[in-house]
């Protein structure tokens, strides 16, 4: 038998667009402009990365906020344009290993960002199960709220990872 999931909860008030808005297929859209951090969303998670912005404001971090809207197809020349013009990327999506961010991996990978120095992160639902609770709680427990996102870009920020040469690859 098929089942269908509704949302539980209140959603965020929104102004609805006017009959004539067109959204066009592939493009995404920023929601505010920042120069430190990138932060890509896909789907619900939009109004956490918002928080989070301004909890990182607080903290001296500036912040893009991109609502990307489309995995496929992706939006390259939004996507690379932020690569260029930040030290740190972050997706969020409501999506598992394979999904959005990784789509954005590839693409940043196969121009380069990574051996320029670009530190990327992917925020995802984690493989596991995780018990029925409330919206809020649910999320904190998957690590998608906003402090969870804040945690996530301050630790990207911080990182220096080192490679250790193991000689029995060469």
């Amino acid at each position: 038998p098929s089942a269908i999931r509704y949302p539980r909860g209140t959603g965020v008030g929104v102004d609805l667009p006017s009959i004539d808005e067109t959204i066009e297929i592939g493009k995404g859209r920023i929601i505010q402009n920042g120069t430190q951090v990138c932060i890509l969303n896909l789907g619900t998670r939009l109004e956490e990365c918002k928080l989070a912005a301004e909890e990182l404001k607080t903290k001296g971090i500036s912040a893009t906020i991109v609502d990307s809207r489309f995995v496929k197809p992706l939006d390259e020349k939004l996507i690379l344009s932020c690569a260029k013009e930040h030290e740190v990327m972050i997706t969020v999506e409501e999506g598992s290993i394979g999904g959005f961010g990784s789509h954005v991996t590839k693409l940043i990978s196969d121009r380069g960002f990574f051996d320029k120095g670009l530190k990327f992160r992917s925020m995802i639902l984690p493989d596991k199960f995780l018990d029925q609770d409330t919206p809020d709680n649910m999320y904190k427990s998957a690590g998608l709220d906003c402090d969870s996102i804040v945690e996530k870009v301050e630790s990207v920020l911080n990182s220096n990872v080192v490679i250790a040469k193991n000689k029995s690859l060469s």
